[in-house]
């Protein structure tokens, strides 16, 4: 591999010859040979608006020339394209501030500015990081890359998901069915008011994460290194907030109280809080989709999932609800991240929060997850679901709890020892409500009606 040499404020490093990060990126490839995990490249695309929004901005704010805001723009228009994802290579376990992210950033835009300008035009620091701080940027990177993942993605994954429901509903209208509370038997419940349970969750979940997207859109920048704003401008943070805008086509405004925006990361972690809720739904409603396609002759079997692939490597035949497990494994993983997240928001000593890669990686996969997983859920499980008419009627009128109807006429108590005689002798309630001399023929079939109860 051939190398380059690049100087920063440490001295002279060896840099990757075909690269256009420059030192300060090196030394963190160097100084954090740690896992896998790397910066999210939706945090850097994130970086791509915000720094050509700075540069905008000091451009109108008589800061920075036009001719390198301008180039500037271009090389953001190259990231935002994907053209340059591999000078984008440190690792999530950096420093807690993001300022090694911020600097990859700074570097290679500078390198690649030069490369485009055919000269030395623009300096990292001087220049790209004009007005800013790695401590107000990176959080307000954070912010960007969280509104438009949520969004751009996993608002409108969930929204289809809901349409499905919807559907699902208008099909299996007039359909009863046994319901069913602590896994035991209960009274009758129509499939689709089942279903409308499943979707309003799921629209619950959508308003809630939507409204908390709100508190996100106030972002750090103009904050520069502990709030205060030193070397920033007068109007820079409303002005750049206004040009994000623009370039994003999300309203983000300042933060009102910066230091409040550099150390606590509270938004984030009540947005994250929706998307664990999504997840506790979801894992919900998948479990309840395989227990109620569980069988086929053994299990409850009420409705038919699709088959979407062998289930077994030794059993032929066997299928396996295979959707449902994977989107319950993503809801764990969901609920995981929120532990991280949390954990990371918390660690806001000072005038500064230093856990912050960790807390938008973790942030960005529960996004990524959520929004691929409901997708699959929805085209390869939801879409296909079939009820099973006549095993939902055979259980419905097996099920003891229909002696719920008769207690009105006969009492708790009454109506409870006919259930247990049904159980023990196992024959029909109206048999042992006439072995129990308790009504009549004719008084049982006028009120035991199990499609009325619903």
């Amino acid at each position: 591999m051939e190398y380059r040499i690049e100087h920063d404020s440490m001295g002279n490093i060896e840099v990757e010859a075909d690269k256009y990060f420059g030192a300060q990126t090196a030394r963190s490839l160097s100084n954090f040979k740690i896992g896998t995990e790397k910066i999210p490249m939706e945090v850097i695309r994130a970086f791509a608006y915000l720094k050509a929004a700075c540069a905008a901005t000091n451009n109108e704010l008589g800061k920075l020339t036009k001719e390198k805001a301008d180039i500037i723009n271009d090389v953001c228009k190259e990231i935002l394209a994907g053209k340059l994802d591999a000078h984008f290579p440190l690792a999530v376990w950096q420093t807690g501030s993001g300022t090694q992210s911020n600097m990859n950033v700074n570097e290679v835009i500078t390198n690649r500015g030069n490369e485009l300008a055919g000269k030395r035009l623009l300096h990292p620091n001087d220049d790209v990081n004009m007005s800013q701080s790695s401590n107000d940027t990176f959080p307000t990177a954070m912010h960007i890359t969280a509104v438009l993942e949520i969004s751009d993605k996993l608002l409108p994954s969930l929204n289809e998901l809901i349409l499905a429901f919807k559907k699902l509903e208008k099909e299996n209208a007039g359909i009863v069915k046994s319901g069913r509370t602590h896994l035991q038997d209960a009274t009758p419940i129509a499939f689709s008011q089942e279903i409308s349970g499943w979707r309003a969750s799921l629209e619950n979940n959508y308003n809630q994460i939507k409204a908390s997207l709100e508190f996100v859109k106030k972002i750090a920048l103009g904050a520069t290194a502990v709030g205060t704003g030193l070397n920033c401008p007068k109007g820079f943070d409303k002005a750049v907030a206004k040009n994000i805008s623009k370039l994003t086509g999300k309203n983000f405004i300042t933060d009102t109280n910066k230091f409040h925006a550099l150390t606590s990361k509270s938004e984030l972690s009540f947005l994250h809080g929706g998307l664990t809720s999504l997840a506790n739904d979801l894992m919900k409603i998948a479990n309840d989709i395989r227990w109620l396609s569980s069988g086929p002759r053994c299990g409850l079997g009420e409705i038919f999932i699709p088959e979407n692939e062998p289930g077994s490597s030794i059993m032929p035949g066997k299928v396996n609800p295979t959707q449902c497990e994977s989107m319950t494994m993503v809801c764990v993983q969901v609920t995981a991240n929120n532990v991280a997240v949390n954990m990371a928001a918390s660690q806001g000593n000072f005038e500064l929060n230093v856990f912050m890669p960790v807390l938008i990686y973790n942030f960005l996969q529960s996004v990524r997850l959520l929004s691929d997983g409901m997708n699959s859920f929805r085209l390869h499980c939801i879409c296909g679901i079939k009820a099973n008419k006549e095993k939902m009627h055979e259980n419905l009128y097996n099920s003891l709890m229909l002696v719920t109807a008769i207690s009105p006429y006969i009492g708790y108590e009454q109506a409870a020892k006919v259930a247990k005689l049904a159980y023990k002798e196992n024959i029909s309630l109206k048999e042992a409500a006439l072995k129990l001399n308790l009504m009549t023929e004719e008084q049982f079939d006028k009120v035991f009606k199990p499609e009325e109860m619903i």
